[in-house]
């Protein structure tokens, strides 16, 4: 893959793609909504309600259709002083800030490789989860994105697997007791990260078993391990107590619910069943540009939310 998730996403807007943030407003005090709120933490991202204007205003919007959450994948990358407007803002409506990407790999150079001989990257991981805490502080996020980077073919599957753990229980080391844990996000092969190391909820629930710590659970991202794997509901029943974040994105095409083949409404069932309380990413684009598709996803949305 040789997009970054920026460009991914950036990609998904030009066809109508991305999801959208939730802010706040003034004086403190959570202003009423012109909609009923979801019953589940649903958390669009910038470019979700592109036609709405700038990230503060697409939060706005978003938390007036009753969505509360938001999710930004590139906030590390942001300044100082956006994050703390979109923290305010979020704070102002009662929002909840979901993930960002902790350490971003380099897709056009298939890096890092945290299961490689030579453990340069894996100190270089390791500074950037420190660097990741200030972000979470600052946004008041309780779980940041990590990628586990790429296999190695020079190193057996094994041994890759025993260092992955181990980096990621020195990560935990580093993050425990901040109140933030790391979500390791299992990518699909077959579309769009070839040569990925972590590649299904099953193998993160390995990885963070052995980690065996609170702050290193999983990222289930359903559109990738559709792709993958399949079988969703029983795949998160069997790992569920290693799982920490969940995202939704339909397949083919990456859009929002009702445009693929995954049975989001199903999904969401079982997900009030088990009393899910977290949130849950957006993570794809809008299947048509402009408000005519916004206006879709929220209808999207407002369908399976009625499972």
């Amino acid at each position: 893959m040789t997009l970054s998730r920026r460009n991914l996403l950036g990609a998904g807007l030009a066809a109508g793609a991305a999801a959208s943030l939730v802010p706040g407003m003034a004086g403190g005090q959570r202003r009423s909504s012109n909609a009923a709120r979801f019953a589940l933490g649903y958390a669009p991202h910038e470019g979700s309600f592109a036609s709405r204007g700038g990230r503060i205003e697409q939060i706005a919007y978003a938390a007036d259709q009753g969505f509360t959450a938001w999710e930004d994948n590139e906030a590390a990358t942001r300044s100082v002083a956006e994050q703390e407007q979109m923290a305010k803002a979020l704070a102002q409506r009662g929002m909840t800030m979901g993930v960002f990407v902790a350490s971003m790999p380099k897709w056009s150079q298939s890096r890092p490789l945290l299961g490689a001989n030579d453990g340069a990257e894996r100190e270089a991981f390791l500074a950037d989860i420190r660097a990741s805490l200030d972000v979470a502080k600052r946004l008041n996020a309780k779980h940041m994105t990590v990628v586990t980077g790429f296999m190695d073919p020079k190193v057996p599957v094994d041994i890759q697997t025993a260092r992955v753990i181990d980096i990621m229980r020195r990560a935990g080391d580093i993050v425990a007791g901040s109140g933030t844990a790391m979500v390791m996000e299992p990518l699909n092969t077959r579309t769009n990260h070839p040569g990925v190391y972590m590649q299904s909820i099953s193998q993160g629930y390995a990885v963070a078993r052995g980690a065996n710590s609170p702050a290193v659970k999983i990222l289930a991202d359903l559109y990738h391990e559709q792709i993958q794997s399949g079988n969703l509901i029983p795949t998160l029943d069997t790992c569920w107590n290693e799982i920490g974040y969940i995202q939704f994105g339909d397949n083919p095409g990456r859009n929002e619910p009702s445009t693929g083949e995954i049975n989001f409404k199903s999904i969401v069932k079982w997900l009030k069943a088990k009393r899910y309380t977290g949130v849950i990413g957006m993570e794809h684009g809008n299947l048509i540009a402009g408000r005519a598709g916004e206006d879709r996803l929220i209808a999207a949305y407002r369908e399976i939310d009625s499972a």
